[in-house]
Order: C-alpha cells, then structure tokens, then sequence
C-alpha cells in the first residue's frame, strides 16, 4: 500500500514538474510571437552611389548637377500598400532640413534610378512633395560648413495617401501616422570642398 502511495506522489511530483518546465517555454513564445507582430519591421536601403556612413559623390550635390542618387529596397512586406520616401539633414544649423519627399510609390516598386525628375507625379504614380528649397524634387546635400549626414528614409504604408496641395515632410508624417508597416533608412554623408 505504502509503494502504490509512493508511486502516485512521485507521479504527482513528475507532471508538477513537467507543467512547471512548461511555463517559461510558454512565456518565450509567447513574447516571441509579440515580437513576430511588432510593425516596425526593417527594410533594407542601399545605393549603388555610396555606401551606410560613406560620402555621397559631388554628382548628388549642389556642388555639381545635382541628381538624385540610385536607390534600392528589400524587405517591404506584403501588405504595404504605397511606399513614401523622406530625405533629410539633422546636422542643419537652424533645424532639420528637407531634401527629398516622394510619397504614394507602388508597393511593388524596390528601386529609383538615378536622377529622378523634379515632377509633381512620376509615370509610376508616385507624387512629389516640397523640400526645404520650396520646391518639388530632390535636392541635394548643400551643406554650409562641416559633414552633414544625409538619410534616406523609406516607409511602407497600408494605405495610400489621399494628399492635396503643397504637401511637406511634416504633412506627409502626420498622413502616415498609424499606417507605417515597416521602415528602413540609410545614411550618407557630405561635406563640401574649401
């Protein structure tokens, strides 16, 4: 009687054990699967012009012709439904200024050739907003003194933007806010020659 006892506190002792080795395995996929649903997923940028942290060639400046660098993306997930595109310097005396906002890309789009032109709406539909030079387009890093850094910032939206009139960096983010899916960003830097 005594064994047949023994026998069913050990068995108890064995699934107390068991359950209590399963909670922490519960809690880890648990917190991966939040993880897992985090929006702020990661596209990757790269310019065939410059590299993460390097110098943007003269070419993408106001020291030379001033086009656009080429640019291209991964990692837009599939159910982005517009891309927008901000380009900016932090390192501005006053405050950040305003290079590039193109907004409303197809979602399926994954690059920009070089010298994107200045319209208020691309062949592919994407539109154009102002820069800091008031007017619509890229415009170059054109730094008074020192390196400026430069970032090119891609966001994937799930939805497309309905925007009227002279549309800004700070009108598209306000649009975009609660429609960011994903984002990526990549840094190049400049500074002009004495």
């Amino acid at each position: 009687m005594k064994r047949i006892a023994w026998a069913v506190v050990a068995a108890g002792a064995l699934l107390t054990v068991g359950h209590a080795g399963e909670q922490p395995a519960k809690a880890i996929n648990s917190s991966q699967a939040e993880t897992k649903g985090d929006t702020s997923m990661a596209i990757t940028i790269t310019s065939s012009a410059f590299k993460e942290g390097g110098m943007i060639p003269s070419k993408h400046t106001c020291d030379s012709v001033d086009v656009s660098p080429p640019l291209s993306w991964s990692g837009v997930p599939h159910m982005a439904k517009s891309l927008a595109l901000i380009c900016d310097d932090p390192d501005a005396p006053s405050r950040t200024w305003v290079h590039w906002v193109l907004y409303n890309i197809p979602p399926d789009t994954n690059s920009l050739t070089e010298g994107v032109p200045p319209d208020s709406t691309l062949p592919n539909g994407a539109m154009h907003g102002f820069s800091d030079f008031k007017r619509l387009g890229y415009g170059g890093p054109c730094p008074p003194s020192g390196t400026h850094r430069y970032y090119f910032k891609l966001y994937a939206l799930d939805t497309m933007l309905k925007l009227e009139g002279r549309v800004t960096k700070q009108v598209l983010l306000d649009a975009m806010t609660g429609h960011v899916v994903a984002e990526g960003a990549l840094m190049g830097r400049y500074a002009r020659a004495k």
